[in-house]
């Protein structure tokens, strides 16, 4: 078989990828919001993430994460304290929106909650650096998109709260307002 006859399904299905990866129209909320997570952010439009608890109980990942410079880190490693994994990409609207909420969130949760984003971005981690120039979050990076084939969520930004056993909570898939958020600990966002 040609190799030209693989590169255009390849083509195709990557192209399918990118543009189903992130959350541009905003949906009817699957539960009422609060006040913040309603209200409309830069670009005029509310927050529309939801709530997935489907995946209830599921472990932390074995996965590894990088940073620009390259020191790693162990997802699985993360137990111990609850933890909010939060997968994003420079190019996804909703989720560059929603980052400064992000560190907030963990600005005033510091000790209490661990905030990890991962960026899906498949190259440029110079970019991610800059985007994410926020004082409380790290850009690490999934170069490879373990996380998000591992958590299937379809849509970016996703967030993923573990309990300090490792234990997934829920999902807020799509964009949230985390300025707000005060039950994280085991229930859902406010």
């Amino acid at each position: 078989m040609p190799l030209i006859s693989l590169r255009l399904p390849l083509a195709v299905m990557l192209a399918g990828f990118s543009l189903a990866g992130c959350d541009r129209e905003p949906r009817a909320p699957a539960q009422p919001q609060s006040t913040s997570a309603a209200a409309a952010g830069a670009s005029g439009e509310a927050f529309a993430g939801r709530i997935d608890r489907s995946h209830k109980g599921a472990a932390l990942p074995q996965a590894t994460v990088t940073d620009p410079s390259g020191a790693k880190l162990a997802i699985e490693s993360l137990k111990g304290k609850p933890v909010l994994i939060n997968l994003w990409a420079t190019w996804c609207a909703p989720c560059v929106k929603e980052l400064p909420t992000l560190d907030a969130l963990a600005a005033r949760e510091a000790g209490k909650l661990a905030i990890v984003t991962v960026s899906q971005d498949m190259a440029q981690p110079e970019k991610v650096a800059a985007t994410l120039h926020y004082s409380h979050l790290h850009p690490w990076l999934d170069p490879d998109n373990t996380l998000g084939f591992f958590y299937n969520s379809g849509e970016l930004p996703t967030s993923v709260l573990y309990d300090a056993q490792g234990r997934e909570v829920w999902r807020m898939v799509g964009a949230h307002d985390w300025t707000g958020t005060t039950e994280w600990a085991g229930t859902a966002p406010n």
